[in-house]
């Protein structure tokens, strides 16, 4: 899977970042995010999904994700050190759908693609409100006077919404724009033909992506990135229908691997030494996928020796999504990565998509299809 990058205009990347992955809560939101990622696992799909939905499917997935925080935010998940604030040009952007994608609906809540500069823009305000005035983003005097998280990528990625139809009144929306309010979640989705078109992924401004692509020059990537879901819709419905909407993406474009970061919260690796190590020690990704952070963003996360490991305390240091991603069987980058902006330490996440398919996503499979390799 790919996550969203910073503005980086070089190499390319595949979980644009490093687009985050994340969203926000503690307590029995970290249970609702566990639930989430294992759902994307396939052990507790028992939703009923509207429009070209897929019954009893329930994916969940990508954000950002700090050790109190999954399910509210993710520059991922996507953090950017230098944003452009052009959310003007998005009225003429191409990377907008001719008509409204839906993906499914539960419920109010639907979850499809933006259509519209305005939609768009709502979403902008959702991260806002979660990155930057209810967690520790550092905004510029540009983004304070906007209160809008926004930069260059957002003109060429998708913008995967959730949508309260609570909040939209009577007659609005079915034609025409949504009202800013009735968007309450979103992703940012960055497909590999796109980024290549446009200077790269998000991620290559903190990991060495370009080696991995061209070992996997056959399969198409996808970067996830700036995930944000509002505090009163933190709940498993709505992450069920955000990787519901991103795995019907992945299979209409037939995307092979998805990738992005997660964070920890906070900025001293120390103190994360433990659940760093375990990471490390215990779901690098293989040399066919190994990624490495860039040498003067790295952080090593070989911290303490396996044989010293406090095994209980590593996996209490572990924030939620991240556990609910290493059960469904996803891969670890070499190096970790601070975002002094996001006030983070960020890991990559690997999620070569026929994994899942093959492991967990059976009945999504056969129903509506396994991504396959580039023609």
């Amino acid at each position: 899977m790919k996550l969203s990058p910073r503005s980086a205009t070089s190499s390319l990347n595949p979980f644009a970042r490093p687009a985050r992955l994340c969203l926000a809560g503690a307590g029995d939101d970290e249970k609702i995010c566990s639930m989430a990622v294992e759902g994307l696992a396939g052990d507790r799909a028992n939703a009923v999904w509207g429009d070209g939905a897929a019954n009893d499917m329930s994916a969940r997935g990508f954000g950002r994700v700090g050790n109190n925080a999954n399910l509210g935010s993710g520059s991922g998940v996507m953090n950017s050190r230098k944003t452009d604030q052009g959310a003007a040009a998005l009225a003429t952007s191409a990377a907008l759908p001719a008509g409204p994608v839906s993906y499914g609906r539960k419920g109010a809540l639907e979850v499809r693609l933006a259509r519209s500069a305005r939609e768009i823009d709502a979403a902008q305000a959702v991260r806002y409100r979660v990155f930057y005035e209810e967690m520790s983003a550092k905004a510029d005097e540009a983004t304070l006077l906007s209160k809008r998280d926004a930069d260059r990528f957002d003109e060429i990625c998708d913008h995967l919404l959730v949508v309260d139809h609570d909040l939209v009144p009577e007659g609005e929306g079915a034609d025409g724009d949504l009202p800013p309010e009735a968007v309450v979640g979103c992703y940012r989705l960055l497909r590999q033909e796109v980024a290549e078109r446009h200077g790269g992924f998000y991620t290559a401004s903190e990991y060495d992506i370009a080696p991995l692509l061209a070992r996997h020059a056959d399969l198409n990537f996808l970067e996830l990135g700036r995930s944000c879901v509002l505090p009163p819709y933190r709940t498993k419905p709505t992450v069920e229908l955000l990787w519901h909407g991103i795995m019907h993406y992945v299979t209409a474009h037939k995307l092979d691997v998805m990738f992005g970061c997660a964070s920890f919260e906070g900025t001293e690796p120390e103190k994360l030494a433990p659940a760093l190590s375990w990471l490390h020690h215990h779901h690098a990704a293989p040399e066919d996928w190994k990624v490495r952070a860039l040498p003067e963003l790295y952080v090593e996360m070989n911290r303490i020796p396996e044989p010293d490991l406090d095994q209980r305390e590593a996996l209490r240091m572990l924030p939620p999504m991240i556990k609910g991603y290493l059960r469904a069987g996803c891969y670890i980058g070499e190096g970790a990565v601070i975002d002094w902006q996001f006030g983070t330490t960020d890991v990559l996440i690997l999620f070569p998509v026929a994994q899942i398919s093959d492991r967990y996503l059976s009945k999504f499979g056969t129903k509506y299809g396994t991504p396959g390799k580039k023609s």
